[in-house]
């Protein structure tokens, strides 16, 4: 026993530093980007780069002074909130289908649900092009809710059904048989157990949403634009202005990341549900 005890702490020493190495190994482009964003132009261009440097304002001023940011994060939230309520409502009917009555074609229909995520989007570009522009639909968040849930759906479906697998059907059976109809077993009994995973879910469908820059850049101009068309909007043909991307950057990724950081232990145990009976 003596000789295990060093051998433990060792162990737990290595895992430590383990850990914080692959922390600062992810964590380090956000850092970089932030740092950048405080630089001047020419600091930003400099090789080797500057570690030390006189941090500036000038790059969120014209930032700021050039475009409506509130404007651009107002439909990111409306458009990645709106994707997220959406997909919630149609995933958590089908994953209950799916976990608690399934058929022959379950795991077949699943595995084809996940295989549409394998599509580029590129492949169906022109077609939803096309229905948008048919229906009214270019430049406007009603388009971009619609096409961000189904994206989504099929992730958000898998990971709802992963869920529900875990639970007991034992628990819905007695909900039945104290009188609780389909409905009232699903909103109070299922969904209070779960909500740690459906937590997890939603909160990966909203980042999800909130990064999409392809739908957003293709199929909006001013008016439904979110926080990934004004990022792409500071690539000019004169080149890449690194300190004004960087700083339109950490603006676009600044709510995201608070919220992450807040619902970090929820995420955590909605993503570690049914690991550990």
């Amino acid at each position: 026993m003596t000789h295990k005890k060093p051998q433990r702490r060792l162990a737990r020493t290595i895992r430590a530093i383990a850990s914080w190495v692959v922390a600062l190994v992810v964590f380090f482009p956000i850092l970089w980007m932030l740092l950048t964003s405080f630089k001047s132009e020419l600091d930003a261009f400099s090789m080797p780069p500057h570690f030390l440097f006189k941090p500036t304002l000038e790059n969120y001023e014209q930032i700021l002074a050039r475009a409506n940011y509130l404007h651009y994060a107002w439909n990111s939230i409306v458009t990645a909130g709106g994707a997220t309520i959406l997909g919630m409502i149609v995933a958590l009917p089908a994953a209950y289908a799916f976990a608690y009555h399934p058929t022959k074609r379950t795991k077949d229909v699943l595995l084809w649900m996940l295989s549409t995520k394998m599509l580029p989007g590129v492949g169906v570009l022109v077609p939803i092009y096309l229905i948008c522009r048919d229906l009214n639909l270019l430049d406007s968040k009603t388009a971009l809710v619609v096409i961000f849930a189904l994206i989504n759906l099929p992730i958000m479906v898998w990971m709802i059904y992963t869920y529900f697998r875990d639970i007991p059907y034992d628990i819905l059976e007695a909900a039945r048989m104290d009188g609780a109809s389909t409905w009232q077993t699903m909103f109070r009994v299922l969904i209070p157990v779960s909500r740690g995973g459906l937590a997890s879910t939603a909160l990966l469908c909203l980042i999800l949403s909130w990064n999409e820059a392809f739908w957003s850049l293709n199929l909006t101009t001013t008016s439904a634009a979110p926080l990934t068309a004004l990022v792409a909007s500071f690539s000019s043909p004169e080149g890449l202005f690194w300190a004004k991307l960087s700083a339109v950057s950490t603006l676009a990724c600044a709510p995201i990341l608070v919220l992450g950081w807040l619902s970090q232990r929820q995420l955590v145990r909605g993503l570690t549900f049914g690991a550990v009976k």
